[in-house]
């Protein structure tokens, strides 16, 4: 899948984006943000950024500047005169508002092959992880992970069978990056959870079998919405 985050401070031209993305089959939406201060934490997780440009605060141009290490950018604006300095910060693409599908789409297809010479070969997703307890390695099967919590540095490993968590020294982001993208959704900043485990989702939240009930954040509810209506 070909990740995607979007910025643009217009509802509007979110809801035309988020439409966009929805009618190509191997787009992924990661974030749909009104600016680029809630765009920021989606930057890692991203293969290309779609930003407008003028937006206050701080402009798309100055965003794209910003980033240490920045996805293939696709800036999106109604004047044309920005279209030579977008080049200088290196952009992938350029659309002038208001493009069409067709448009669109062609510019994610520019895109696609540089994407895919870029990623490395990818391996076999572990089915068993280990973490450090204590003075111990323990080892997880990842089929019995349910869903996992969030504790500023420590993490909340939910299992299958088990009435207690299993509480371990670990980033969030990194575990995601280790359990398989097709199986586990990260569906808040403090929540990821298991997809096989949903019984039923709501707007604002996922019941997991047996519960408890997780709250969606705003930023992840189109991709939580995304992934649980295929």
């Amino acid at each position: 899948m070909i990740r995607v985050l979007i910025v643009d401070d217009e509802p509007l031209a979110l809801r035309q984006l988020e439409m966009y993305i929805g009618r190509i089959p191997d787009l992924s939406l990661v974030a749909s943000c009104p600016s680029a201060a809630a765009a920021r934490p989606f930057v890692g997780e991203t293969d290309i950024l779609f930003v407008d440009i003028n937006m206050p605060d701080l402009s798309g141009m100055d965003f794209v500047r910003s980033l240490e290490r920045p996805p293939l950018v696709v800036f999106t604006t109604a004047y044309s005169e920005y279209a030579l300095e977008g080049y200088r910060v290196h952009a992938a693409d350029y659309l002038l508002k208001p493009f069409s599908f067709s448009e669109f789409e062609a510019s994610v297809a520019h895109l696609r092959d540089r994407i895919e010479a870029a990623r490395p070969k990818a391996e076999p997703q572990p089915e068993v992880l280990t973490f450090r307890l204590d003075y111990k390695t323990v080892r997880v099967e990842v089929s019995r992970i349910r869903y996992v919590e969030s504790m500023s540095e420590y993490l909340k490993i939910w299992l299958r069978d088990e009435p207690a968590p299993l509480v371990v020294l670990y980033s969030l982001k990194r575990l995601a990056g280790q359990l398989p993208g097709d199986r586990f959704l990260r569906i808040h900043r403090s929540y990821l959870v298991n997809l096989s485990e949903v019984s039923e989702f709501r707007r604002t939240s996922v019941t997991l079998s047996g519960g408890p009930t997780l709250p969606i954040g705003d930023l992840y509810r189109a991709a939580v919405r995304e992934a649980l209506s295929q």
